[in-house]
């Protein structure tokens, strides 16, 4: 099962075509599929659409009153895939507002059939690029991706600020019991739980690769919700909560870690043939 989640706030011009076109992929690679929208307080007829559109496509929606921001948002579509799904199925997480193309979630399966835990769609990686990104843009993503390769250097991984990524279930299964609800902590700062997301893997020796994939910016119909300068700033704190694991709580993630990792992989790095439950609280 490949669970598709979709953090939504006033897409109501992107989501039915995005679905129509997930469904597309889906049907033509013989993928079982499930989308879940988490609708985080639109003020347009997002909820709506993911109401109609649940009743002719295998689609749930979770619906917040008011918006809570990407963090939480994101979160709680994790928490669903966690509760509900296995541990070798797939979660691909993608944006709502149709830059995401979804043929992309093939390349990233086959990765994780190979045996790596996450895949990051990567405009750095070969065949990636970004189409309809101004300069600044461009050039302060590329600096951000820079300095968080530097601080949390992963193999064969340049692009940290793509929201566009699989995982295995079981990975995220297990993220969730070692940190809680601190999994994605800065809620309130911008986009930072994107590049929170992968720090904490990076802290879990998760097994990450990158695909290549172009953003179509162009195609974007919503206005971005980048708080640019909120974004920067969580960066920063990142960097000081997490170039350690502080404190005691570190020292009990790193614990956690450690038991995890001692059930997950082989002594070659790689994961085991038969992947062990995930961690239970």
């Amino acid at each position: 099962m490949i669970y598709i989640m979709l953090p939504a706030y006033n897409e109501e011009l992107a989501l039915p075509p995005l679905v129509a076109r997930i469904d597309s992929v889906m049907k033509e690679s013989g993928n079982d599929y499930q989308i879940v929208v988490v609708n985080d307080g639109s003020s347009d007829a997002t909820a709506e659409h993911a109401e109609r559109l649940s009743e002719e496509f295998p689609l749930v929606s979770i619906t917040h009153s008011f918006n809570r921001g990407l963090g939480e948002t994101a979160r709680d579509g994790f928490e669903y895939v966690a509760a509900h799904g296995s541990p070798d199925d797939i979660v691909v997480r993608m944006d709502c507002d149709d830059t995401h193309d979804p043929k992309y979630i093939l390349d990233m399966k086959a990765r994780i059939d190979e045996g790596y835990e996450a895949v990051v769609a990567s405009r750095y990686a070969p065949g990636g690029g970004q189409v309809g990104v101004d300069w600044y843009r461009r050039t302060m993503s590329r600096i951000a991706n820079l300095l968080m390769k530097a601080c949390f250097p992963i193999e064969g991984v340049w692009e940290y600020t793509s929201g566009f990524r699989g995982y295995r279930v079981g990975l995220l299964q297990d993220a969730l019991a070692i940190f809680g609800n601190k999994f994605i902590d800065l809620k309130g700062m911008g986009f930072t739980g994107t590049v929170e997301k992968i720090i904490k893997l990076k802290m879990m020796r998760a097994r990450v690769t990158e695909v290549g994939f172009v953003l179509r910016y162009d195609r974007k119909p919503s206005e971005s919700k980048v708080a640019t300068s909120i974004t920067t700033l969580g960066y920063f704190v990142l960097i000081a909560k997490y170039i350690y694991p502080w404190g005691d709580e570190g020292k009990l993630w790193q614990q956690r870690i450690a038991e995890r990792a001692a059930r997950v992989y082989g002594p070659d790095g790689m994961l085991r043939a038969a992947a062990p439950e995930a961690l239970k609280d």
